[in-house]
């Protein structure tokens, strides 16, 4: 297929910006008085814990001016402004800043510490307390708290945030936000966007927990962070329990130790089974979970180099998954959304989601960990404005053309500081889901998309994570390292391509068929890759790829597949399921 043809069949129809707003069931059914309700971090929880979720104040302002004194309205947090669900349903702009205030009452001040936890903010903010500055932070997708213990007052509390978000305008992480909308680029969001809470701890408390199954000993490695003031706290009660049986109970004087575990019972998409951990240490009790697997690159019988669970060669089936909802955007309007999307996945075959240019709040990774769906996780792309030239056209067109990426202003990465800021945030990824048992690979870069110095960066992975196999370069644009050699193929039959370098060769993008379902679509302006009228048609291109080019590639040494994608997003239609997940399309 030529250039021409490429891009004709990749944009099926452009006739019109016209939108309508579509809702998802759990949207139309929201109770605002008991939004996201759930414990917002399964793998380390308490029984205190108070949700700060449904009504706030809020109003825009000028960059440049100082908190206003008159509030526009109440805003449903934590959808962001730009939703529907948020009531607000105005987009912040990058000379704008959008504040938050709500009252915080508190008891029992001169005992233990308040921590303040927010999910995500996007994209950066600055958080008040009695009108003092108690924190700052950016980063769009990654979680942050705050220990405001000296900033509280017994009773009634005035607690504010200011965010400044400038999207796609700067080299900051979005993701797949543009404020031009449009193709395989969506609505930008800001703000509050995933749960806020808080917490009260004893004066020391366990901050964060290191879980390392250790499969090839039968045994976990667990690492206990202290928090507060854990001076003279030194014995560390810990409990595993399998199926409500207690398989161990110790005590531990180091902050490092490790847990042999009997007759040790594997974690798998078909057997996703999960052992229950609890940590007390002093005052402090927390609870969480495991999973005894591991995910490696090993050769197989005849030599070819495979992904593998529990060293054993294993096809992953998988589907990308970009998590946007069309009343709450980047927010699911429920728990029970989240599952959803997941389940119905499994029921179709799928083993596997590659999690694109977004994270998810943590209740998401913890339903694939207990429902067995592996979790490929991509790193947030940032980078000034894209050459799209450079970063899918000629790619497209030339899939073995290769250029170093230490271009970086083709590239999209010529500043040093934003180059720097996504080393950082790269780690804090790996910090936040490290202990994710379903996480099996991390995806450091897609389709160049700000890409830099990959082997310089797939090592700095690797030096924080050695358990999981690392796709450096998912598309194009590789650059020779990782475990895995990653190819994006639409358009043209789908092969193995052997590597030279050992690497276990993955399709991590393919597909993509489209149809608009009406009454189910957000646009008359529609974007996918191969379109069709009808169900049955689309079932019938979508059954005849799957059987008689992908799946027979798997014994030629195909190791994992990545269907595009869970649902239509907008403009683009090319969704297993329609944006409202009202219809599923294929069977």
């Amino acid at each position: 297929m030529d250039f021409k043809n490429m891009l004709k069949s990749a944009n099926i129809k452009k006739e019109s910006r016209k939108t309508h707003q579509l809702y998802t069931v759990w949207g139309e059914n929201l109770d605002p008085e008991n939004v996201l309700s759930e414990y917002p971090r399964p793998q380390l929880r308490r029984g205190n814990y108070t949700n700060l979720n449904g009504y706030w104040l809020y109003a825009f302002a000028s960059a440049e001016d100082e908190k206003p004194e008159k509030w526009n309205g109440k805003i449903l947090v934590p959808f962001s402004p730009e939703s529907v669900l948020s009531g607000v349903n105005r987009q912040l702009k990058p000379d704008e800043v959008l504040w938050y205030g709500r009252s915080l009452r508190l008891d029992g001040c001169d005992e233990g510490r308040f921590i303040l936890h927010f999910g995500a903010v996007d994209q950066s903010c600055v958080v008040y307390v009695n009108d003092r500055e108690v924190g700052r932070h950016t980063g769009g997708y990654l979680s942050f708290e705050l220990d405001i213990t000296e900033f509280v007052n017994e009773g009634e509390n005035l607690l504010t945030v200011k965010v400044g978000d400038v999207s796609d305008t700067s080299y900051h992480s979005r993701g797949k936000q543009r404020l031009k909308s449009g193709g395989i680029f969506y609505t930008a969001q800001s703000g509050i966007w995933q749960t806020v809470w808080l917490e009260k701890v004893p004066q020391a408390y366990v901050k964060r927990l290191w879980i390392t199954p250790r499969y090839d000993e039968e045994s976990v490695e667990i690492s206990v962070e202290m928090g507060g003031n854990p001076a003279g706290m030194v014995a560390k009660m810990v409990e595993v329990s399998a199926k409500d049986r207690v398989v161990f109970r110790g005590e531990f004087s180091e902050n490092n130790f490790v847990i042999p575990l009997s007759d040790m019972i594997s974690w798998t998409p078909e057997n996703p089974f999960l052992y229950d951990l609890t940590v007390s240490v002093g005052e402090d009790r927390v609870e969480s979970y495991f999973a005894m697997r591991c995910f490696t690159k090993e050769p197989d019988e005849q030599g070819v180099p495979r992904l593998c669970l529990n060293h054993q060669p294993y096809f992953f089936n998988g589907v990308l998954d970009q998590g946007y909802w069309p009343d709450g955007l980047m927010t699911a309007p429920s728990d029970e959304a989240l599952i959803f999307d997941i389940e119905t996945m499994r029921s179709l075959g799928f083993n596997m989601l590659r999690k694109h240019c977004k994270l998810e709040p943590m209740r998401w990774y913890y339903h694939c960990d207990r429902l067995g769906m592996v979790v490929w996780q991509d790193m947030l792309n940032g980078g000034s404005d894209y050459h799209m030239w450079a970063v899918t056209y000629l790619p497209t067109v030339l899939p073995k053309f290769k250029i170093k990426d230490n271009h970086y202003r083709l590239f999209s990465r010529q500043d040093e500081a934003g180059r720097e800021e996504w080393r950082r945030e790269c780690e804090e990824t790996i910090r936040q889901l490290y202990n994710c048992p379903s996480l099996g690979a991390w995806v450091v870069f897609n389709e160049a998309w700000g890409q830099f110095d990959a082997n310089e960066n797939t090592e700095l992975v690797r030096s924080l994570d050695s358990t999981r196999p690392i796709d450096q370069a998912s598309g194009w644009y590789d650059q020779k390292g990782g475990d895995i050699y990653s190819v994006h193929n639409y358009f043209r039959k789908q092969k193995v391509e052997r590597d030279k370098y050992g690497r276990a060769f993955v399709i991590s993008e393919y597909g993509g068929y489209a149809w608009c379902v009406p009454g189910h679509s957000f646009s008359e302006g529609v974007f996918g890759y191969r379109n069709y009228t009808d169900g049955e048609s689309l079932n019938a291109g979508y059954r005849k790829l799957l059987d008689t080019e992908v799946f027979p590639l798997v014994e030629k040494g195909l190791s994992a597949a990545v269907y595009t994608q869970v649902s239509d997003i907008e403009e683009e239609v090319n969704g297993l399921m329609t944006y409202d997940r009202k219809m599923v399309k294929v069977k």
